[in-house]
């Protein structure tokens, strides 16, 4: 076992962790409310199918196209609900969605007329839910302010100073609300005349007396007695009001059913009675959650502490970046910096400069940006990533890979050992969507530590100032064995004018295990057997300026010989961005490659496309061109497509061809087809944008008084599909024009509920009455503004039957307000779908037809999956072979690994000598990327000097 484990004995956990896990950020977890809800709705359905289903069947024939238009209005609200179904994407915005539909749905098929038709009601239940919602939410928040005060005065525990979750007693009124309402439904609110019965001979329990089984089973499938039954005992009243002096004037009195005249009854109201156990639950089971801490003396199973314990023991990875989201606030953050770098720093002020300049003020320049220390080895392994520090799951799995001291992958059949790289090279846009502290410390360097960790002795808050900071008993930089980083900076890194950059990568020594000996921002290393490497920063200019320009053409001057080989690293790949844009940038790193390189350079490589494509020369007599030309940018960002390049042939006056491709060209335009159906679920926030957008474009429409002429009928099939749609004019007209809603004002569920609440909920003592008075009107109020508010329909109906009266001059701009208000409420689920489906489609006819918007079309899908990094060996007899090693699928499910857990390790190990340096594995052993990645191409580089004796050789041949 490790030094550095901890016990897992279950009575080892630590406290704190439990106090952690114990007391939630949800007092009350929005699960305890969803349970609750299937409770309710399986009683619902229990009780309408025993009472109400074969009503609804023998008229479902007479009410055929009334239920199609159901089924079209909960299409559509499903699918305007359905990025939230079956999982939560953030919790507060769907929990909001699941209501507000639930709300607007309700409030759209209460004003049905199918309904009616079948003497189905629904004026007593949403009234009498709105009712008790408001108090309940009332009475609770009272409680609340109660316990606080006493809390204050210090009469209870500390853990009662936490203020519960608004959400959570909002959910919890309308799981009571509803359950209230149903039993209302189906047991009403009736005293009861005669003597209750017994729990010997009550209900259910009188069903398993019976000797004969035919009697049981006679009694069983009789379901409306049974449920009759489970009404009068299992939900029956208290009792009387008699029994409960003290009560008496509290209560809300049940409905006397007799014939004839017959005295008022004194039977407390059922309803009453299950709304006063459910709140009086509620607040036993906070009230001993928050005073006694009972949760904290009473310690979970094994079972649970063990399940606990799992899920903490998860890596917390952040999500792909929500590009299309409307409320990112990191997304804004990127536009401002993007445009202050843009206006500031292209042109007046740059970093790369201001570098060049602080090391001409010290001795040793070039040491700055001059690495020689690996050109003694005899051969050397080295990696090239890009783009990474986006999803944590991609970000990760990459990582993950880079660190393993050997992979095994097969290519031709044939299984290749491929040792980890002595050097890390990575190709800049290091976090997205901006570079900042959060970005970079949670998307970048926490996969990296992850994968391999950081020296024992290191701190995160350690600032290097004069580096390298070699681990104690190495004193030089070419004698430490472990991994070393080595990263230029994209066009993300360079929106903040490359601060955080500098400030993370410049001047810190560890990026999780790897060494970072790096200075500044573009460097050039010198390799074994005459290969270098020149990492160039091109900034936001997508170019060298002129002191990188001067640095690296006097290197070539004085340093590189004319038999050595060049590999020129840069983040974005001109020569293919050039073609597809038709444009011409990065000229002074051209003319460095042309014209001083001369032919030396034999392989560009650059991430910023998230794919991972190489190109050849064709064999010609154009030997200063770059033989290879490699862009490899699926380090972790979302994918980009690789069809819309397959055509690229031609740069820096050679002819290319391509020779790889990941993914292939016809899975990314396969790829691409997922925007039409997957857009919206992907990119939920969207709506945001567009349904504010669409919604500013056609509000002025609002309201149509004559539309009738739009629709005509025939006996013709169109005439039967206009049919239909007719009916669903028929029944918004309807909605607009009769049902419940008419022309006679606002208020109408309220002026309903009052007229028959007297004879169904009775209140003989004037309990309503003295409420009214001790709130000063704020009781009845509160209700019937509520049930305004809830009745959108009814408020769009009105209103719209006014301005078609008498103008829209006639409405107050806050009685516009709230018409447009209640449009927009119901024009949201409607629109916001079709919106992103149009785009969606925009998105694929562009990208597969059109060839345009490679970059929004591809980003908007949010792809973690086709991840890929290059791994290069520099062989002892000088040639460069070159492996790009992929992952097709990355797990989204991890786990701590228990091989590195259980490594024997020492104090001061380093965590590169670790058989097992990744900390997290995949949960499905066959879905974790050690056992999945596969070589998706391989090819050798020869060296200069090869080629020109080879050159020599063949001139002389002839």
């Amino acid at each position: 076992m490790g030094l550095d484990k901890e016990h897992s004995g279950i009575l080892d956990i630590n406290m704190e962790k439990v106090r952690t896990i114990l007391t939630h950020t949800y007092p009350y977890p929005h699960e305890h409310s969803r349970h609750a809800i299937i409770a309710v709705v399986i009683g619902c359905l229990f009780f309408i199918s025993s009472d109400n289903m074969h009503t609804l069947i023998q008229k479902l024939d007479n009410n055929i196209k009334w239920w199609s238009m159901y089924a079209c209005l909960l299409g559509f609200f499903y699918f305007f609900s359905s990025p939230f179904v079956g999982k939560t994407i953030k919790p507060s915005y769907s929990n909001f969605s699941r209501w507000y539909i639930g709300w607007i749905l309700v409030a759209a098929v209460y004003h049905l007329p199918s309904f009616q038709s079948m003497g189905v009601d629904m004026r007593m239940n949403l009234s009498l839910f709105l009712t008790i919602y408001i108090s309940s939410i009332f009475v609770l928040l009272v409680f609340h302010l109660v316990f606080l005060g006493l809390w204050y005065l210090g009469l209870v525990s500390r853990l009662a100073g936490r203020r519960p979750e608004i959400l959570t007693i909002v959910q919890n009124c309308a799981v009571l609300s509803v359950a209230c309402c149903v039993f209302y439904s189906h047991c009403g609110n009736h005293a009861l005349n005669e003597k209750r019965l017994g729990r010997r001979d009550s209900g259910l329990f009188s069903l398993w007396k019976k000797g004969e089984t035919s009697i049981w089973l006679s009694k069983f499938l009789k379901i409306y007695e049974f449920k009759d039954e489970i009404c009068k005992s299992w939900f029956a009243p208290v009792g009387s009001a008699r029994d409960y002096p003290l009560l008496s004037k509290w209560v809300i009195y049940g409905e006397f059913s007799c014939s004839g005249p017959c005295e008022s009854s004194d039977e407390i109201s059922p309803i009453y009675s299950l709304w006063a156990t459910f709140i009086g639950l509620y607040m036993a089971n906070y009230v001993v959650e928050r005073s006694t801490g009972w949760a904290l003396t009473h310690p979970l199973s094994v079972e649970q502490t063990e399940k606990l314990k799992d899920e903490q023991m998860k890596p917390n990875f952040l999500d792909m970046v929500p590009w299309y989201s409307g409320t990112s606030a990191d997304l804004f953050k990127t536009v401002f910096d993007l445009l202050v770098s843009v206006t500031v720093f292209v042109g007046r002020f740059d970093m790369r400069m201001m570098q060049a300049a602080m090391s001409r003020v010290h001795e040793g320049a070039k040491e700055d940006f001059l690495y020689d220390h690996l050109s003694v080895k005899d051969h050397l392994w080295f990696d090239f990533m890009a783009d990474t520090g986006d999803g944590g799951n991609s970000s990760y799995s990459v990582a993950r890979l880079l660190a393993q001291p050997s992979l095994y992958a097969f290519n031709d059949e044939s299984l290749l050992s491929l040792p980890r790289g002595d050097l890390l090279l990575i190709g800049g846009d290091l976090a997205y969507p901006n570079p900042s502290a959060f970005t970079y410390e949670k998307r970048f360097f926490r996969p990296f530590e992850y994968a391999l960790q950081p020296p024992s002795w290191y701190k995160d808050e350690h600032i290097a100032v004069d580096k390298p900071e070699l681990p104690s008993g190495v004193s030089e930089l070419k004698r430490y064995d472990g991994p070393q980083c080595f990263v230029i900076p994209g066009n993300h890194d360079w929106f903040d004018g490359l601060q955080t950059f500098m400030r993370y990568i410049c001047h810190k020594s560890w990026l999780g295990g790897w060494l970072m000996p790096q200075k500044k921002s573009y460097f050039a290393l010198q390799l074994p057997k005459g290969w270098w490497v020149f990492g160039l920063d091109l900034a936001l200019h997508c170019d060298v300026d002129v002191y990188q320009f001067k640095f690296f053409a006097e290197l070539i001057k004085e340093k590189v010989r004319e038999t050595d080989s060049v590999i020129i690293m840069t983040h974005e790949p001109n020569w293919i961005l050039d073609w597809y844009w038709d444009d011409v940038t990065g000229k002074n790193v051209s003319h460095l490659v042309k014209d001083h390189l001369k032919g030396r350079c034999r392989l560009r490589m650059a991430g910023d496309l998230h794919h991972y494509m190489r190109h050849s020369r064709v064999p010609s007599e154009t030997h200063d061109s770059v033989q290879h030309l490699l862009v490899n940018g699926c380090g972790g960002a979302f994918l980009h497509p690789t069809h819309v390049f397959s055509n690229f042939d031609k740069a820096y006056g050679a002819t290319y061809e391509m020779k790889a491709a990941y993914p292939s060209v016809e899975d990314s335009s396969r790829i691409a087809l997922s925007n039409i159906l997957k857009f919206r679920k992907k990119n939920w926030q969207f709506d945001f944008i567009g349904g504010f957008i669409y919604f500013i474009l056609t509000f002025s429409m609002f309201p149509q008084c004559n539309l009738g002429h739009i629709l005509h009928k025939d006996d013709t099939f169109s005439g039967h599909v206009k049919n239909f749609f007719s009916t669903v004019w028929d029944a918004f007209m309807y909605m607009l024009g009769q049902s419940y809603v008419s022309s006679t004002g606002y208020h109408t569920l309220y002026e309903w509920y009052k007229s028959v609440e007297s004879e169904h909920f009775p209140d003989p003592t004037g309990l309503r009455t003295r409420i009214e008075q001790w709130t000063f009107g704020l009781y009845p109020a509160c209700i019937k503004y509520l049930m305004s508010a809830f009745d959108v329909p009814e408020v769009m109906a009105v209103t719209r039957t006014n301005i078609c009266k008498n103008g829209l001059n006639s409405l107050s701009r806050g009685g516009a307000t709230i018409y447009y208000a209640s449009v927009f409420l119901y024009f949201w689920v409607f629109s916001t779908p079709v919106v992103s489906l149009v785009f969606g489609s925009y998105l694929y006819i562009c990208i597969n037809w059109l060839q345009l918007h490679f970059d929004e079309a591809f980003s908007s899908l949010r792809i973690a999956n086709y991840k890929s990094f290059t791994r290069f060996h520099i062989k002892e007899d000088g040639d460069l072979e070159v492996f790009t090693l992929a992952v097709d699928k990355v797990p989204k499910e991890w786990k701590l690994d228990p091989e590195w857990d259980n490594e024997v390790r020492q104090p001061q190990m380093a965590s590169h000598n670790r058989k097992y340096p990744s900390k997290w594995r995949a949960n499905a052993f066959h879905q974790d990327p050690i056992n999945t990645v596969r070589i998706v191409d391989q090819f050798e580089i020869q060296p200069t000097y090869k080629l020109q004796v080879a050159a020599v050789n063949g001139s002389m041949s002839r």
